[in-house]
């Protein structure tokens, strides 16, 4: 099987000749750059770092949007808007097109990375923020949480926005190429469980869930959601969204991967590795895969990092980590 096949046989619940190697995301700069100090050349590509460790090779595409010159805020989490008048007069920067550089370069990643994804070697997977996250980047992180209640009307009027330009995206992305999955970014939970009740997720979220992501499986494509946190209480929310799988699903805020699989045996799970492992050694790291080796068995499911990889991991017990993450993908497949 190459990359791609064995890719996609995991995500139908399928058997594949080995588990995925990959990382689901990239490394916080500051880890690479302590790399760079005991022993990882600095003249690597940032995209080949993860096939020179040993893993395989696998690119997300982040479709944009905002428009390259849409203001910042003035502080982490400050409003963009405030009212519908703000939203209306605000939306010259938003949903960007081929007229705009920061489009064109995400679809020209896309293209470049057709090719080796049509001979097996690239896996590719493409993400939009999601009916949480995006009316959080335009309301600020407070005011989003009191949108819900003081400016629902504002806060649909976003939600039928974006859910038409994705609509209107897709088939410009798979006229491009074959992506093998997508990601709706949320960040909606956190270490105690969702940020949002059921009521409010039903309301605000599930109608647009609803909308794209029929849309987005006309292609094929398995749709996960990305929310940090304890997404636990969530997945019955997501499933009856038609979502097919969640990732991180950080051990740090309680998950329990492998009492989720008994729960929902045919949802797929991507992460799940507790990241605070891998600092302490190969014992520890031999322990945690163990402690997953089940779910790996059961099918449906891609080990990786359940974030991305702190600086506090040496460059040696990151590749202690990569040589193990091949063992168990072997083992636990025969």
């Amino acid at each position: 099987m190459n990359n791609v096949e064995r890719f996609n046989a995991v995500l139908n619940f399928e058997k594949p000749d080995r588990l995925p190697v990959i990382e689901w995301a990239s490394w916080w700069p500051d880890t690479v750059r302590r790399w760079w100090t005991e022993g990882l050349s600095q003249t690597i590509p940032w995209d080949r770092i993860q096939t020179h460790l040993g893993l395989d090779y696998i690119q997300r595409v982040w479709m944009p949007l905002t428009t390259p010159d849409c203001p910042r805020p003035p502080s982490h989490g400050a409003p963009l808007i405030e009212t519908e008048e703000d939203y209306e007069s605000f939306k010259k920067y938003l949903y960007p097109d081929e007229t705009h550089s920061n489009y064109r370069k995400k679809m020209d990643a896309l293209r470049s990375l057709a090719d080796g994804h049509d001979k097996g070697d690239a896996v590719i997977w493409y993400s939009y923020d999601g009916f949480f996250w995006f009316p959080r980047v335009l309301m600020g992180i407070e005011n989003h949480l009191y949108s819900f209640y003081d400016e629902p009307e504002l806060y649909h009027r976003i939600c039928e926005d974006l859910a038409d330009y994705i609509i209107g995206e897709l088939p410009k992305i798979y006229a491009v190429c074959r992506p093998d999955f997508m990601v709706i970014s949320e960040d909606m939970s956190y270490n105690n469980g969702p940020m949002i009740s059921e009521d409010l997720f039903n309301e605000f979220i599930l109608p647009y869930y609803r909308r794209i992501i029929p849309e987005i499986k006309k292609y094929g494509t398995k749709v996960i959601v990305d929310t940090d946190g304890d997404v636990s209480m969530m997945i019955p929310w997501l499933i009856r969204a038609g979502v097919d799988g969640v990732l991180p699903l950080e051990r740090q805020a309680g998950v329990d991967l492998v009492k989720l699989r008994e729960q929902y045996p045919d949802f797929l799970f991507i992460g799940g590795f507790d990241k605070m492992t891998m600092s302490v050694g190969e014992e520890a790291m031999r322990k945690e895969f163990e402690r997953l080796a089940p779910v790996m068995r059961s099918g449906g499911y891609i080990p990786s990092c359940d974030h991305q990889t702190p600086p506090g991991v040496s460059f040696e017990n990151y590749q202690i980590y990569v040589r193990l993450l091949k063992e168990y993908a072997e083992k636990t497949v025969k």
